[in-house]
């Protein structure tokens, strides 16, 4: 004997059921799917613009530091060459007094040699 359930109809009903259940699940799992997307999309912008600030900030850090650091060699810089000017214009001055120390001492060998008779000579 049959049961009721499984009259003709039934199996139209169950058809039509089985057509309807599977689009319906590849449906409900693509939005699943989208929303695991959506939320993985939201985290990853997120993410990404905590370390472009974060990135942001170190470089403004970093820049700061090159900054000092800059000033700092313009100071020792500057301090070399102030010591490397001492010490050229004290060069320069001995240089120049042992000069006319030379110009002077020639000048009295020139009035020697005149004043013994001797014929001057090239110097």
């Amino acid at each position: 004997m049959r049961s009721p359930a499984t009259g003709p109809g039934h199996f139209a009903m169950m058809d039509a059921t089985l057509t309807d259940e599977p689009e319906n699940l590849t449906l409900a799992l693509l939005r699943k799917i989208e929303k695991k997307v959506d939320n993985l999309g939201a985290e990853f912008r997120a993410e990404i613009a905590e370390t472009k600030s974060e990135l942001r900030s170190e470089i403004h850090s970093l820049r700061a530091d090159v900054a000092s650091d800059m000033l700092n060699l313009e100071k020792r810089l500057g301090d070399q060459i102030l010591g490397l000017r001492r010490a050229v214009v004290e060069y320069h001055s001995s240089a120049v007094g042992h000069g006319v120390l030379l110009n002077e001492f020639e000048e009295r060998l020139r009035r020697l040699e005149r004043h013994v008779g001797l014929p001057p000579e090239t110097h």
